[in-house]
C-alpha cells in the first residue's frame, strides 16, 4: 500500500526535504547502502544513467524497485541473458493477422526506470540496442522512431566476479552511464538488521514521496538556483580534471598507466553530478570537495588502464585520487 506525500514545492527548503524523504523511505526497505541511496537520486536529478557493480544479493535490484515505488514511476525489469535479442529491449514490428496490417509491440525501453539486471550477460548487439535510448530518448523501431518517457532512466546491474558467460561492454555505452556506482557488503549491524526484517516478513508501507512531473521540476530549479557559467572556475576545474585523464594531456606519471581517458560527456556528467550534490548538502555554490565527491562515480568507468596498471594492482580509483592531488583548482 502506498501513501502520497503532499508538500508545497516553492523554495530550496522543501525540495531538500522531498529528498530527505525519499532517503528515509526507502530505507524502510534497505538497510544501510546510504552512497547508493544518495548516488540513485543525485543520478535522477542530473538525468543520469547508473551502472551498479556488486556481488549478488547486496540489494541492487530491490533498491532500484523501491525507488520506482516511491516516485509512482513506471517500471521495467530486464534480465540480460545470452539469447536475448535487441527486439527484445526496444520493441518490434509485428504482422497482425486480424487487421492484416503491421503493428508496433513496444518494448520495457517505453517506462521511467528500465533495470537491466546482469548487462554484461548479453552480447554487445543487445547492449547496443540501449545507445539510442540512453543517449537521445528515442528509439527506432523498423522506419519510424519513437520518443521514451521524458524521465528515462537506465540503471544497470553487473557482477564484477563472473566471468564465465559475460561480455564486456562496449566503450561506446559505458560512456552513457553517468555514474558507476560500487556497492559493498554491509556493516555487521546493518547485515543483522537485515536477516531481522527478512524473519519478521513484514511489508513495509511505503509513501509515494514525488511523481515523474515533480522530478522533471527539480532538475530545472537546481539548475536555476545553482547556475553553472561556462567561465566559471568551476567549469574550468572540472574541464581540467576531466583532461587529465587522457594519457596525452596528462603528466609523465599516467601515460604508462591509462590507455584511454575521458571524454567530454564526462565533464557535463561532472558538472551536473557535482551541481546536484552541492544543493543537498545545503550548499548555495558547488565548492572542489562536491567536485572530488562525485569525480569517483563519473570517471571511474570512462578511464581505461593498461596491462601495466592491472599488473600493479591499480585502478580506476587509484588513478582519479592521483589526479585530483595533481590537478590545481585554479590555474
Amino acid at each position: 500500500m502506498k501513501t502520497r506525500v503532499k508538500t508545497v514545492i516553492h523554495d530550496k527548503e522543501s525540495v531538500k526535504e522531498k529528498v530527505e524523504t525519499i532517503k528515509r523511505e526507502v530505507g524502510k526497505v534497505i538497510v544501510g547502502q546510504e552512497e547508493l541511496i544518495e548516488g540513485i537520486i543525485i543520478a535522477l536529478l542530473s538525468d543520469g544513467h547508473i551502472l551498479l557493480e556488486g556481488y549478488p544479493g547486496l540489494g541492487k535490484t530491490v533498491t532500484v524497485k523501491t525507488v520506482a515505488r516511491i516516485l509512482d514511476a513506471k517500471f521495467q525489469r530486464v534480465q540480460f541473458t545470452p539469447d536475448l535479442i535487441p527486439g527484445d529491449i526496444t520493441g518490434f514490428e509485428m504482422w497482425d493477422p486480424a487487421t492484416r496490417k503491421s503493428r508496433i509491440q513496444k518494448g520495457p525501453v517505453f517506462t521511467n526506470l528500465l533495470l537491466a539486471d546482469e548487462i554484461n550477460r548479453a552480447p554487445a548487439k543487445v547492449q547496443s540496442a540501449l545507445l539510442e535510448a540512453m543517449q537521445e530518448k528515442q528509439v527506432t523501431i523498423g522506419r519510424e522512431t519513437y520518443p521514451l518517457e521524458k524521465l528515462f532512466l537506465v540503471l544497470a546491474t553487473q557482477n564484477p566476479i563472473e566471468i564465465s558467460g559475460t561480455y564486456l561492454l562496449p566503450e561506446a555505452e559505458i560512456d552513457r552511464f553517468m555514474f558507476k556506482l560500487k556497492v559493498n557488503y554491509p556493516a555487521y549491524g546493518d547485515e543483522r538488521e537485515i536477516t531481522e526484517r527478512q524473519i519478521r516478513d513484514e511489508e513495509a508501507e511505503l509513501a509515494v514521496v514525488l511523481s515523474p512531473r515533480e522530478v522533471l521540476s527539480f532538475r530545472h530549479m537546481i539548475s536555476e538556483w545553482l547556475p553553472l557559467r561556462e567561465t566559471s572556475v568551476t567549469i574550468k576545474y572540472i574541464t581540467r580534471l576531466v583532461r587529465a585523464t587522457r594519457p596525452e594531456e596528462g603528466n609523465g606519471t599516467l601515460k604508462n598507466l591509462v590507455m584511454y581517458g575521458a571524454s567530454p560527456r564526462a565533464s557535463i556528467a561532472l558538472a551536473r553530478a557535482s551541481r546536484v550534490y552541492a544543493f543537498i548538502q545545503g550548499e548555495d555554490m558547488v565548492l572542489p570537495e562536491h567536485i572530488h565527491k562525485m569525480a569517483y562515480p563519473v570517471l571511474r568507468h570512462r578511464i581505461i588502464l593498461t596491462h601495466e596498471a592491472e599488473s600493479q594492482g591499480i585502478d580506476s580509483d587509484d588513478i582519479i585520487e592521483k589526479i585530483l592531488h595533481q590537478v590545481p583548482i585554479v590555474e
